[in-house]
Parts: C-alpha cells; structure tokens; sequence
C-alpha cells in the first residue's frame, strides 16, 4: 500500500495538542495511507518546550527549537507540507485590552506567512480565539484573511468557528481555525459537521471514566485556605460566587464587573467552561462536589489529553500549558478532514459560518490602510 505522510511542523506549538491530535490522524482508502508526521516545532517557553519534546518527539530533541520566533531562519529549518500555527491570541481575545496590531502579540502571525512564503506547503492549519473576528470592529481579522489568502502562491481558505463540545471535548471552547489548500492543488477543505451537537460530553464523564489514578504525572491537589473552602461550601454545582446563597461575610468584594467564572463549580453533567491558563484567584475551575479545584490531570483530561502526556514544569507552567493547548480530539477531527479531503473522500460537512469575503467599498479602503499600516513581513519584528 502507498503512503503518503504529510510533513508537519508548528509555530507556537504549546505543549503538544495540535501536534497529538495531528499524530493520531490516519486515513487509508483502497490502495492509499494518509497520515501526518510531525519533523519540527517552536516555542519559546523552555517548560512548554520540554513538554512538547517529551511527548511529541522523545528521540529527537533537536526537532524542537525553543526560542522567540523573531529569531528564527526558516531556510535552516528542515522542509514541511503542512504548518500549524496557533498564533499568540492575547492582542485579540476579548479579555484583555484588545491592542490587536499595535499590540506585542498581533502581528505574531506574520511569521507563519513567512513560513509558508519560504517553504510552500501544501497546507496550513492556523487557531485563535474567536474575538479575533471582532477586534479592530473586524478588520484585522480581513486582513490576516487576506494576507493568508495571497501568501506565497496563494491558499484556498475555509475559516470556521468551532464549537470544541460540538466535536466530543467536554469543554465549552469556541475557537476560529483557518485551513488553507495551496491552490495549484485545486481542492477546497469542507468543514467537518458536528459529532456530538446533540449529547455534549459531561465533565463528569470524562474525569470518572475510568478514574484518575491517585499517582498519575500532573495530578497534584492545590492548597485551599480555609475561607475559600467555606465560600465554595454554599456553591452549589454550576454556580459561582456571586450565588445569592453565599453569607455576607464569605461574599467577594468586587466592584464593578462581576466574572461569571469566579470560584464557580462545573455541573457535573454538562461540559466545563472555558479551561484557561492564567488568571488569579477564583480562576482555577472547581469541582462540582469537593470543596477545591481541579488538579491539572483533571485540566487535562477535560482538554482530552491522555493520562500518559506528561507535562513539564511546575504546577503553574503546567497549568499555563494546559490552559492555552487546542485539545488534541479537536485538533484530530479536523485534521483528518484534511486528510480525507487529500484522499479524495467524502465527508459529512457542514456550511463554514464564517463569512471570508465581504467586499464592500468602505471594507475594501480600510484593509488597503491596514495593509499599508502593517505589512505582512516588512517591520513585523518590531512589535513583537
């Protein structure tokens, strides 16, 4: 049988979500293997780093380059079909201060084009939050569209918004994924329809079956102080801490906006709220019944990572990690429709419901001005 193993590398790699669900991908017709292998990845976090070469390439440490994306040579780095990159998310999320371009992390995404610009894959795979449709009232998100669109010799994109519990993660993650087919290919990817829109996944189900064993990698408790134990005592599953059942003196004293995910416990029988990986007290994700917070194993295991992915780091680099990973079941739903759409088979699927193109005239002049503002590669490392 023939083989075609797609080369795989990824900027921004995190610990290995993307990487992992894209190694389990695997699509075999009559006569064809269809299958991904990862051969080089980036980060500049030395623990993430370590996680990533731990799990995604143990026996070749070299394959993982750790260090700011500004300073990497793309023609030194080994040929690729297929890029993967989340881009840093924190100039677009709509936590935060929404600086988009003139941020530190906006323009970050330029260095995948460059990549691509380089090495002319086949296809791309690139992920951020979905505020990214809305900041700069939408611009910016027109112009990376654009700028993806015409890199190199030019990619046939499909932008959706996914609903990561609509695809058997126990998590209410809403993240934008672009997939882009060079287009001398001639093929178009198609979204993959839901698998679970109906009967989403509960988080009790996925960190009691089976258990958690006591001495599993990652599964340390976290110390709780005493208020925080009596506050969490009068929440009931699925609420948080402004439940009207709190007494006074356990009441948070918070002016101004109220975060719904402040000390509020999961529901055992739905997904979880948005797994995050920072954020101060309040933030940590709380057991439906046990007066503490999740472990990172349960963090992991809620972002669909196996028990035997082994995180590096302390306890709050782990955390970090977890938080700011694409969940490795998501990443393999849509990752193996790619393959198939290479392969030649059909899939269910459904309309993207992001909207590329929308050419009026007053779009059309404020992306010339973003263009000219912020071009692709020219200038981009300094502001980063």
């Amino acid at each position: 049988m023939k083989k075609e193993k797609f080369r795989f590398a990824e900027l921004f790699c995190g610990p290995g979500g993307l990487s992992l669900g894209a190694k389990k991908s695997k699509v075999v017709t009559s006569n064809k293997e269809y299958s991904i292998n990862p051969v080089w990845a980036n980060d500049y976090d030395e623990s993430t780093c370590k996680t990533y070469t731990r799990n995604i390439h143990p026996d070749n440490p070299s394959a993982v380059m750790c260090s700011p994306v500004e300073e990497i040579d793309f023609n030194t780095v080994p040929d690729f079909d297929a890029l993967a990159f989340g881009f840093p998310c924190n100039d677009f999320s709509v936590v935060g201060e929404q600086k988009g371009f003139g941020g530190k992390f906006g323009p970050l995404y330029t260095y995948g084009l460059k990549a691509i610009s380089i090495k002319n894959p086949k296809w791309f795979i690139a992920e951020n939050v979905s505020g990214l449709q809305s900041a700069n009232n939408g611009m910016a998100f027109r112009k990376i569209l654009s700028d993806m669109e015409n890199v190199g010799n030019g990619y046939e994109l499909t932008a959706n918004l996914y609903k990561f519990e609509e695809y058997g993660v126990a998590q209410t993650r809403h993240r934008i994924v672009i997939v882009g087919i060079r287009k001398d290919i001639g093929l178009k990817f198609k979204v993959p329809a839901p698998t679970t829109s109906k009967n989403y996944p509960s988080v009790q189900e996925v960190m009691e079956n089976p258990p958690i064993p006591k001495n599993a990698h990652n599964h340390e408790a976290t110390k709780q102080s005493g208020v925080v134990v009596e506050r969490l005592k009068y929440i009931p599953a699925g609420e948080n801490a402004w439940y009207h059942g709190i007494p006074i003196h356990l009441q948070m004293n918070v002016k101004g906006a109220k975060m719904s995910q402040i000390y509020k416990r999961l529901h055992p029988q739905k997904p979880s709220y948005t797994i995050t990986g920072s954020g101060g007290g309040g933030t940590h994700v709380y057991h439906w019944s046990e007066n503490r917070a999740l472990t990172n194993r349960e963090r992991a295991r809620i972002q669909t990572f196996p028990d035997d992915f082994i995180f590096e780091g302390s306890k709050e680099q782990v955390r970090k990690q977890i938080g700011m990973a694409v969940p490795p079941k998501a990443a393999r739903a849509i990752i193996e429709s790619v393959l198939k759409t290479f392969a030649g088979i059909d899939y269910e699927s459904v309309a993207p419901n992001v909207v590329i193109d929308d050419n009026t005239e007053e779009n059309i002049l404020e992306l010339k001005s973003l263009q000219q503002a912020f071009p692709i590669f020219s200038g981009s490392a300094k502001h980063a």
